[in-house]
């Protein structure tokens, strides 16, 4: 078996009842811990969660029984219509009190406590009540959930907008992140965009150990989704990471996927 400690899948891929894909998930569940990773919930969705997509993830999870469900911070869904992205959310108090009612509703369901993850962002909702990060926390404080931070994704909309990471990473507290994501991303046309295609940045690498020194050292997964490079590849990223984690002297693990 390949030499890595854990593995996150798309919960979306695996909504079925039978077929090859899950038949290889539940065998891989039999010799790693497994991450849920979901992608089109909508937890900032307007007209509610959809009560489908919520049965479906909730058969996956009693039958898969995965170490973590996480879920991005985001909408994607509007009159109906599915959209292919992961859209940026108004920092308002208005979609905070919208965000905060899903995921109790989804952790109700579930009957356990997910991860939500922050997006990387080309356009913002002006004027915002409070920056991304206060959001978050404000989401992590008054549902209970735990949150998974993106660092490619903190570093892509820090730079797209203007803003600090410095600032977002010292304004989330401590306790409540889980797990930590590492990708690639490249520039078009002066913005920056997550694609998961390319080797972690060393700007990232640096905002990573800057995350360790505060956060500690956390489960880190590296994403890599498109021009997907060999195993070996994979796991020389999986292994920079693990070098940054063990300076952190706490051990812990990294994966990629």
């Amino acid at each position: 078996m390949p030499p890595a400690a854990w593995f996150e899948v798309h919960s979306e891929n695996y909504f079925v009842s039978g077929g090859p894909a899950l038949a290889v998930l539940e065998q891989l569940r039999q010799h790693y811990p497994l991450s849920l990773h979901g992608v089109g919930i909508s937890l900032g969705g307007a007209d509610g969660l959809d009560p489908d997509h919520l049965r479906r993830l909730k058969a996956l999870v009693e039958r898969i029984r995965p170490a973590a469900i996480s879920e991005h911070l985001c909408w994607s869904a509007v009159g109906g219509r599915w959209l292919n992205d992961l859209l940026p959310l108004p920092y308002s108090r208005e979609a905070l009190d919208c965000v905060c009612r899903h995921v109790d509703q989804v952790q109700e369901t579930l009957g356990r406590s997910i991860l939500v993850e922050n997006v990387s962002s080309y356009l913002r909702f002006l004027p915002e009540d409070m920056p991304e990060w206060v959001f978050m926390a404000e989401v992590a404080r008054r549902t209970g959930c735990g949150l998974l931070l993106d660092v490619n994704n903190i570093h892509v909309s820090a730079c797209n907008h203007g803003f600090s990471a410095a600032d977002f990473l010292a304004g989330i507290p401590v306790a409540v992140v889980a797990e930590i994501h590492l990708a690639g991303f490249e520039e078009v046309d002066g913005l920056l965009v997550d694609t998961h295609s390319r080797p972690v940045h060393p700007a990232v690498w640096d905002l990573y150990q800057a995350a360790l020194r505060r956060f500690g050292p956390v489960p880190t997964l590296i994403e890599w989704d498109q021009d997907i490079p060999g195993f070996e590849v994979l796991l020389a990223e999986a292994a920079r990471a693990q070098s940054c984690l063990d300076a952190a002297q706490v051990p812990q693990h990294a994966v990629a996927a």
